[in-house]
């Protein structure tokens, strides 16, 4: 059969090669033109028309598209296109570009005093990992206890949580759309309140404390009624698509507090929340409470885990027995020699710091919408992880589809809220713009709104990942 080349098929005709081939009908209608995007500014072949990017392909880009630092290094391109070429199992052949990669990614990217990292393909499948390390933690431990069977197979997890679609995290995920989780089999494991914020926190702190205790009353019943069956706990940080969710520090310190007393492990799932969204490189450091171990995936292209030093209070863990954890490909060679050149970027123009600073500007100009308008309510964020609620559900969705049709691509999350997932490097004036342009969308929805039901399959693109 000849082969077709990419060149052969016209933007028009994409549409109707997805539909036939896949169940495309939650897709974004736009074609994207993967030249002539650059940075947060998104092309798309089937209209011409050119987008802001506040969704960073679901909290994925670093550095946007096409980023000069990249496209005009001729070495990194050697590197990428020699990784491409072949696809290398990477669980058992060494090769140079894995090792200049490790050395960045310990250099730059893994904070003291974690120890050990592992690399996969998936997010879902970074977090299955860290769970796995856990679990065989535990089980040896309660073998050093005197059990004679093995006990610690359970994870203690909150409302709300997204942790991914595949074996393990399918217990772990409920958050609004039960598309997601709805008829595929899932473990018993407990399940606690998550005593999410409101803000302004001062507003609010006394029932956001009280749910902070019901909250602990119940992780230490479920530690009390199940003993040492629960291996860890897990939480996201922010806990995004359940609806950009943020704890407070003293109750992530009291969640760490609970697995020391329990000997369990404490892990948070970065895979939204790390690589300097939140203006630390990892959420953790900025919020002040260390965990054990840490799932990670999205912007470091590459995912996988790090585990910290209580790893080692059992002396056979996962990462000093071969093939306890392991796949294939062991991660994409191709991602990791990406990752490895972002890394420098992100050192060199310092890139964290900015998504702090960018972060503090477009937190103000969201409490100005606010401000301007009351159906924009609980402004929220860290650094450039920024969130808002308004008033329903189908507000929501009409203002992420008039954001659309005025060039502005932007997601949902939770049940009636607008997130921001911009790439690192977006500048205020960018900011400024989206932020008219949301402004704009919001003050024509309030003035046309009548309640119906029903969702689009652009609201479908707009509220996933």
């Amino acid at each position: 059969m000849e082969a077709v080349s990419v060149n052969a098929i016209t933007p028009q005709e994409v549409q109707d090669i997805f539909m036939a081939h896949l169940n495309a009908r939650g897709m974004m209608p736009l074609v994207l033109d993967m030249k002539r995007s650059r940075g947060v500014e998104l092309y798309d072949q089937l209209s011409g028309r050119r987008l802001l990017d506040f969704f960073g392909f679901y909290a994925s880009s670093a550095l946007g598209m096409n980023h000069p630092k990249l496209a005009s290094d001729a070495a990194f391109m050697e590197r990428l296109t020699e990784a491409a070429l072949n696809k290398i199992t990477n669980s058992d052949v060494r090769t140079v570009h894995m090792a200049r990669f490790l050395k960045t990614f310990y250099r730059v990217a893994m904070p003291a005093p974690f120890k050990y990292a592992f690399f996969i393909e998936g997010g879902a499948l970074a977090v299955e990992n860290a769970l796995k390390a856990a679990f065989d933690w535990k089980v040896r431990k309660n073998f050093e206890k005197g059990y004679r069977r093995e006990v610690g197979h359970q994870v203690l997890h909150f409302d709300q949580a997204f942790h991914g679609r595949s074996g393990y995290t399918l217990s772990l995920t409920n958050t609004a759309d039960p598309r997601k989780t709805m008829y595929f089999p899932r473990f018993d494991w407990p399940r606690v309140l998550n005593p999410k914020v409101t803000f302004p926190v001062e507003a609010h702190l006394e029932e956001i404390e009280k749910r902070e205790q019901l909250a602990l009353r119940q992780a230490k019943h479920y530690f009390y009624t199940r003993r040492d069956e629960i291996a860890c706990i897990i939480i996201e940080p922010i806990q995004g698509e359940g609806g950009d969710n943020h704890f407070r520090p003293v109750f992530l310190q009291a969640l760490k507090d609970l697995a020391l007393e329990n000997d369990a492990l404490l892990i948070f799932d970065e895979v939204q929340t790390g690589i300097g969204i939140t203006g630390s490189f990892w959420a953790y450091q900025g919020l002040g409470v260390e965990p054990d171990l840490i799932s990670f995936g999205k912007k470091t292209q590459v995912c996988g885990i790090l585990a910290g030093p209580r790893i080692d209070e059992v002396e056979d863990n996962v990462f000093h027995v071969g093939s306890r954890i392991n796949s294939t490909w062991g991660g994409n060679l191709v991602d990791m020699v990406r990752f490895d050149r972002i890394l420098e970027v992100i050192e060199e123009d310092d890139l964290v710091g900015h998504a702090a600073t960018a972060g503090a500007h477009l937190l103000a100009r969201l409490h100005e919408l606010a401000g301007a308008s009351p159906v924009v309510t609980n402004v929220r964020g860290r650094g450039l992880m920024c969130a808002f609620d308004l008033p329903t559900p189908e507000f929501r969705n009409r203002v992420l589809q008039h954001c659309y049709e005025q060039g502005v691509i932007i997601l949902g999350c939770g049940t009636q809220s607008i997130r921001f997932r911009p790439p690192l490097t977006i500048t205020e004036a960018e900011i400024d713009q989206g932020v008219e342009l949301l402004g704009r969308a919001i003050r024509a929805v309030e003035k046309a709104y009548r309640p119906h039901t029903g969702h689009t399959g652009l609201h479908d693109a707009l509220t996933d990942g």
